[in-house]
């Protein structure tokens, strides 16, 4: 089982896009994906038709259990309507962890039991994370094998991207963790300037992480979504998906290799 993180400090970069357009390449490939929805605004669930402040059982739940086997953590799994994606879902009560059990022995390694118990059942397991690092991101974190930080090709998300790179930092040297990142520039118009600047310079910046190429500005992104379906299933020939495919198949290389 393979576990990937979908993860930065700055909002409205596409973590969500990203996250659910993978999944549906993933599962049309017949692969099982499980979806983890760590923001307590519940952005995924909603993605997918579910209304997040009532659903039966959320990631909320999870860190209320004794024990973390299949039988105790499938509960809290939620099929979805698209065949081979599944779901645990969020609610706004995640919120309160940090307040309520952020200093408890244990808690940042609580999801990554949790999927340990489930290795069997999933093929990849793709984590989209809050813009704030708490209980949730460190979760996310150390349960991850890679960590995708989605990079608006614009001046100002550059700079969200250089804290979400300190915070991996600090993560990789208070756990003693190895993080393999890749950086996924997103929302890219050829047409602008600061678009192509901004790639240019995160090519620069960063070039042992950075994904030589980036996901467009399309808005089949926005379609899907009010469908409550990947973009994959929506609108298989459009420019975006083309991007994401591109996308996966450079990960799953880097996967082999590494």
């Amino acid at each position: 089982m393979i576990v990937w993180s979908v993860a930065n400090q700055k909002g409205g970069v596409g973590k969500t896009t990203t996250t659910i357009t993978l999944a549906g390449l993933l599962s049309k490939q017949g692969k099982r994906v499980l979806l983890v929805d760590t923001d307590p605004h519940g952005s995924l669930t909603t993605y997918l038709g579910f209304d997040s402040d009532n659903v039966p059982a959320s990631l909320f739940d999870l860190f209320q259990l004794k024990e973390y086997t299949e039988s105790s953590v499938s509960p809290l799994i939620l099929k979805t309507e698209i065949e081979g994606i599944d779901i645990i879902p969020a609610h706004m009560s995640l919120a309160t962890l940090d307040r309520v059990m952020g200093n408890r022995s244990g808690m940042g390694l609580i999801l990554k039991r949790a999927l340990l118990a489930l290795r069997a059942n999933y093929d990849y397991v793709l984590i989209d994370c809050p813009p704030i690092l708490g209980v949730m991101m460190v979760n996310a974190l150390a349960a991850s094998d890679r960590i995708l930080i989605p990079v608006q090709t614009e001046f100002l998300a550059m700079k969200g991207l250089e804290r979400m790179v300190r915070t991996l930092a600090i993560m990789q040297k208070s756990r003693n963790k190895g993080f393999k990142v890749t950086i996924v520039p997103t929302m890219y118009d050829k047409r602008t300037n600061a678009s192509l600047q901004t790639l240019n310079q995160l090519k620069k910046d960063y070039p042992e992480q950075v994904w030589n190429s980036a996901v467009p500005i399309d808005t089949k992104f926005r379609d899907a979504s009010l469908k409550h379906l990947p973009v994959s299933h929506f609108a298989a020939g459009s420019r975006g998906v083309f991007a994401y495919k591109q996308l996966l198949l450079f990960l799953e290389r880097l996967d082999i290799n590494e």
